[in-house]
């Protein structure tokens, strides 16, 4: 039967006292939990004047590091191994509206090495000097944001050590450039496989100038074999001695590699050079020297499982797209594709392997036939166009043959510049627009976009 209630005034059950005791010990015990996890909480502000290694090094779950403005300069090994949590990270960043930097003084050690860490957050810092900038080891969830790394001696920044498994790395809205010897920007991976990068975002960098007197590579960003379900999205590169994006294939380890969105000129080699397993989709090639988008066997391992998709290629000299030794699926769909002097697609291989559909532009075809529409003319498919140089250009097509001639069923959800395709269905990178680019305009400097979150990958 249900209880009579108790009159104000009356001595309360002792039910009721159990239920009171238990709230009160509920309280105590989320009261403590708060207490301890916000304990080590703190928020620290140092000057160059303050021992700053000391204090980069001593960082616990939740602490907060503001460098304020100014040179802080290493000239001995410098290590950090910091593990924060999911809900308590550690973050390293420059105090609001000034300028921190912290350079190695000669080429003898790295800037900075992260070992061991997680949960970490580097933001809005300049490094420079050094053999390499920044090198991770054996390290997950880390976040490498609006940082500058330049001029060192080595490549700027690298997830590159033998049996390490790198996971939910995310590197945004950097500035690249000016690294030396090997050169690359990004280098992610270990070249045998005996390292992996996954499930990580690279993306809304700026990386340029690789391509100094004593580089001897120079690719932008480079993904060694191996790695897998990684996002190369929205970088501007441009000025590399190789290609602007290096990847090779997944080694069986996972989902394909996205590369999306990336504008890329001048690459003294491919502009985007790719094994197997991997879309590419919506990027903008200008100018690469070899050939704009190229697959080859590596390591054994031969070209497949590849989707190329509504890409825009302008080349003087060289392939728009030329796949070397197909072994497996290679779908070549919606590209606009303008070679001057070579050929729009060059295949080799197993060609039946190779699958062309809706391509359009100017050049020919070797070991593929169909699914190119070459009547095409670069000063009246785009708003503004030339085969060799830079930007400024104005790639979105006006109309024409580039205009509703896409195969639907693989168009993507949205262009180069994060707008809707569909109800049109337009080749290359850009849905059309009479009125030309009302988006960003192909420059130099970072690209600016809503494309970068769309597919859940947020810093």
């Amino acid at each position: 039967m249900p209880q009579s209630p108790r009159m104000s005034g009356s001595a309360p059950t002792e039910q009721e006292l159990l239920v009171h005791r238990i709230s009160f010990a509920n309280i105590l015990i989320l009261l403590v939990l708060l207490v301890g996890k916000c304990a080590h909480a703190t928020s620290i502000e140092i000057t160059p004047a303050d021992n700053y290694r000391s204090a980069m090094q001593n960082l616990v779950a939740g602490d907060t590091l503001i460098l304020h403005g100014g040179s802080y300069p290493l000239s001995s090994f410098f290590e950090l191994v910091l593990n924060g949590t999911a809900q308590a990270p550690i973050t390293i960043r420059a105090a609001v509206g000034e300028s921190p930097v912290i350079s190695y003084v000669n080429a003898n050690q790295n800037i900075v090495n992260i070992r061991n860490s997680s949960h970490l957050l580097i933001d809005g810092i300049e490094f420079t000097g050094g053999s390499r900038g920044l090198r991770l080891a054996a390290s997950s969830d880390i976040t490498i944001r609006n940082c500058h790394v330049h001029h060192t001696a080595a490549n700027a920044i690298s997830a590159n050590d033998s049996g390490s498994d790198y996971a939910r790395l995310t590197f945004f809205h950097n500035e690249i450039d000016h690294a030396g010897e090997t050169g690359e920007g990004f280098y992610l991976g270990c070249h045998d496989a005996t390292c992996r990068v996954h499930d990580s975002l690279i993306a809304n960098n700026y990386i340029h100038h690789l391509t100094g007197p004593t580089v001897s590579q120079g690719d932008g960003i480079e993904i060694k074999a191996g790695s897998y379900a990684n996002t190369v999205r929205d970088n501007v590169i441009h000025d590399t001695a190789y290609p602007g994006i290096t990847l090779y294939h997944v080694n069986g380890n996972g989902a394909p590699n996205l590369i999306e969105g990336n504008v890329i000129w001048n690459s003294g080699d491919n502009g985007i050079q790719v094994t197997a397993d991997a879309i590419v989709r919506n990027n903008i090639v200008l100018s690469a020297s070899a050939h704009g988008i190229e697959s080859h066997p590596f390591q054994g391992v031969g070209v497949g499982n590849l989707v190329i998709v509504n890409n825009t290629v302008l080349k003087a000299s060289g392939d728009a797209i030329h796949i070397n030794g197909a072994s497996g699926s290679v779908l070549i769909a919606n590209n606009a594709l303008y070679a001057q002097s070579g050929r729009a697609v060059y295949a080799d291989g197993t060609t039946s392997f190779v699958t062309l559909l809706a391509n359009a532009g100017t050049g020919t075809l070797v070991g593929v036939s169909a699914g190119f529409d070459g009547s095409g003319n670069i000063a009246v498919d785009f708003a503004s166009a030339g085969y060799a140089g830079a930007p400024p250009m104005d790639l979105v097509p006006p109309g024409g043959r580039l205009a509703g001639n896409a195969a639907l069923a693989h168009l993507p959800v949205l262009d180069f510049n994060g707008q809707l395709r569909q109800p049109q269905a337009d080749i290359g990178a850009y849905r059309s627009n009479p009125l030309g680019n009302g988006g960003w305009p192909l420059q130099g400097g970072f690209k600016d976009t809503d494309l970068i979150f769309a597919d859940g990958f947020e810093p």
